[in-house]
C-alpha cells in the first residue's frame, strides 16, 4: 500500500483571534490535513489569547516563537512597539495563565524539520531574535544565507508571499491564488510567508494559511471566511484599541 502523502497546515500570526483560528482549523480538517505547524505570534491584538494558545498546544506538532509571544509572556520593555500593539501586549499578558506564559517563553526562535526538508521561523533565520520584516527580495537575501533547508516558512508581515532563490538571484512573487496547487522546483530555495490567520494585512479580510505536501513539494495557499463581527466585538468589549477591531474588516 502506498504511503499517504503528508498534508501539513502551516499557520501563523493567529493573534488571539479565536473565530479565525477555529475557521482555519475546520477548513484544514476538510482539506485532509494530518499535521499542523505554527510560525508564531499566537497571541496579541485580539481578545482570546488563552483559548488560542490552548488550541495550538493541542494540535500543532512544531511551533516557533513570534515577537508577540515573546513580549506577552514576560515583563519586557515595550519601547519599540506602536501604542496600540503595546496596549494589546500588556492586556494579553494579564489574560494568560502562568503555564501558558511559560510555554510561550520557552518556544524556540526557529526549528528545522529535517524529516520534511523545511524549517520554521517567525521573522528571519539570520537574526531571529531581532524580528526582522521581509517585504522584498533584498530583505530575503540576508535570510537565505542562513537557510539550510530547501524550504522555510515564516510570517510576521501578515502578507502571504513567496521568495525564491536560484543561484545568487532572489525574486519575490505574490502568493498563488487560493486553492491553486503549485509545485516547488528542485534545486531552488524558497522562503514562504503563509500570511496571517488572525489579522490579515494584504487587503483581503479572510484568514490566510498554507498547506504543504513535503514529498511532492506542493504548496497551496488557503483563504477562509470567519466571523469578523464577533472577533471585532470582543476586541471592543475587552477595552482594546478600536483600531484593532476596525482593521479586521478591511484586512489592513
Amino acid at each position: 500500500m502506498a504511503e499517504t502523502e503528508k498534508r501539513i497546515a502551516i499557520l501563523g500570526d493567529i493573534h488571539a483571534n479565536l473565530e479565525a483560528l477555529q475557521a482555519v482549523m475546520e477548513d484544514a480538517r476538510q482539506q485532509g490535513v494530518n499535521e499542523y505547524n505554527c510560525v508564531g505570534d499566537i497571541v496579541g491584538y485580539n481578545a482570546n489569547p488563552q483559548e488560542c494558545v490552548d488550541i495550538v498546544r493541542a494540535h500543532c506538532t512544531a511551533v516557533v516563537r513570534g515577537n508577540h509571544d515573546h513580549y506577552c509572556s514576560g515583563e519586557r520593555s515595550l519601547a519599540d512597539f506602536q501604542p496600540n500593539a503595546a496596549i494589546a501586549i500588556e492586556w494579553t499578558h494579564r489574560q494568560l495563565d502562568g503555564d501558558s506564559a511559560a510555554w510561550l517563553s520557552s518556544l524556540p526562535l526557529s526549528k528545522n524539520l529535517f524529516q520534511y526538508s523545511f524549517s520554521l521561523v517567525h521573522g528571519t533565520l539570520d537574526m531571529p531574535d531581532q524580528w526582522g520584516y521581509v517585504f522584498d527580495a533584498v530583505d530575503a537575501g540576508a535570510h537565505f544565507a542562513y537557510q539550510t533547508t530547501p524550504v522555510c516558512f515564516h510570517g510576521h508581515t501578515h502578507v502571504p508571499a513567496v521568495f525564491e532563490k536560484v543561484g545568487s538571484r532572489v525574486d519575490r512573487y505574490a502568493a498563488p491564488e487560493p486553492g491553486m496547487r503549485v509545485s516547488l522546483s528542485f534545486g531552488h530555495k524558497y522562503f514562504i510567508n503563509v500570511g496571517s490567520v488572525g489579522q490579515p494585512r494584504d487587503g483581503i479580510p479572510k484568514a490566510s494559511y498554507a498547506i504543504y505536501e513535503p514529498r511532492s513539494r506542493i504548496i497551496e495557499f488557503r483563504r477562509v471566511d470567519f466571523d469578523i463581527k464577533a472577533a471585532a466585538d470582543k476586541i471592543r468589549r475587552a477595552g482594546l484599541p478600536q483600531r484593532l477591531a476596525d482593521r479586521l474588516e478591511i484586512g489592513r
